[in-house]
């Protein structure tokens, strides 16, 4: 087995955290089940990767298994990459059959007429969703194992999930390499991004929960059958009245724009702002029209959640703007907003 391989398959072990190597190198299935009692599960991560590598050297791994032994862990730990979202476009009435195995000779044969120095891998999962890993090389160097680029297509659908390397230089070449080998025309970033790839999956396909549909919660009753408050038996039941009312608006109106389930995971979203600067010509703050360029970014871990609860929280009005609300049913966490003459500025979301 080649040093480098060996000292791949070392460190990818590595990165597991200890509690899963088993269940990982089970699911590789590259190592017998006799060669995997042999392992001693409780000793430190270092001594157990340099057991794996000498199972690995007895079996004559190559780049090839230490691959997809790769493609697993970040199956399981998808959260770990930033994925962005690709949007496929067909030509005209092309045959709807979807072939695997002619899907992966035409990715192979595209890249390799490019880029001689290149390793790729796949895996298939149950949900139809084929993990490609790409390992870039140049026409005087192998390729670079540790700064691949992942790609997750679901079959018969326009989308693909993309973790770029760092070596984005070849991310025109492998989106050339995608819609060739699955027979589409055209391809295009839309301009959202998460480290939940499973959220990016449930905004495109429409999965995760969408009711938009008038809605009044009922409030939470006391023991005599009255709605509970938090007020003291003093306060005017005016008072009550009009604050249960507000909650009840709140929340029709929260059930509205987000639905009833949890909500998609995005940490962040942008807003680039290029509108003009608006001020009374005798004040003299601005001679020229220019463009007032400003970059506003929402952070969260998980941000439509956090947004949910805003008004609801007492520190924002109901409803909220719909530059934040817009973002999954646009499909987009990065926004330019421009000068529209005649446009109110919650019309400025560029199309």
């Amino acid at each position: 087995m080649d040093e480098t391989v060996a000292e791949y398959i070392r460190r990818t072990v590595l990165k597991i955290p200890r509690d899963e190597i088993k269940m990982m190198l089970q699911k590789w299935g590259f190592l017998s089940e006799a060669q995997l009692q042999t392992l001693n599960f409780h000793q430190i991560k270092d001594n157990i990767s340099q057991e794996v590598v000498q199972l690995c050297e007895e079996n004559s791994a190559d780049i090839k298994q230490a691959a997809v032994l790769d493609i697993i862990y970040n199956h399981i730990h998808q959260n770990k990459r930033m994925w962005s979202v690709y949007q496929m476009k067909k030509s005209g009435e092309e045959l709807e059959y979807f072939d695997i195995t002619d899907f992966k000779k035409k990715f192979k044969r595209k890249l390799q007429s490019a880029l001689k120095n290149v390793t790729i891998t796949f895996k298939e999962y149950e949900d139809n969703a084929i993990w490609i890993r790409v390992a870039w090389g140049t026409p005087y160097k192998k390729p670079n194992q540790y700064k691949p680029s992942y790609v997750v297509y679901h079959s018969q659908t326009p989308y693909v999930f993309i973790s770029a390397s760092v070596l984005k230089s070849n991310l025109p070449l492998l989106c050339q390499a995608l819609i060739v080998a699955s027979n589409y025309h055209d391809i295009r970033e839309m301009e959202l991004r998460s480290h939940s790839l499973n959220s990016l999956k449930d905004i495109v396909f429409k999965s995760y929960s969408q009711n938009f549909q008038t809605y009044c919660p009922k409030l939470r009753q006391g023991g005599n059958g009255e709605p509970e408050s938090v007020f003291s038996p003093a306060t005017d039941i005016r008072i009550v009245q009009e604050n249960s009312s507000e909650k009840e608006r709140i929340h029709r109106l929260n059930e509205e724009v987000f639905g009833c389930g949890p909500q998609p995971k995005l940490e962040f979203a942008q807003y680039k702002l290029e509108t003009m600067f608006k001020s009374d010509p005798k004040m003299g703050v601005l001679d020229k029209k220019e463009p007032f360029r400003c970059l506003v970014k929402f952070s969260s871990p998980h941000l439509l959640e956090s947004l949910k609860s805003l008004a609801l929280a007492g520190m924002a009005d109901a409803p909220l703007s719909p530059l934040l609300t817009c973002i999954p049913h646009k499909a987009r966490n990065y926004f330019k907003i421009r000068e529209k003459k005649g446009s109110f500025p919650e019309s400025f979301v560029s199309p």
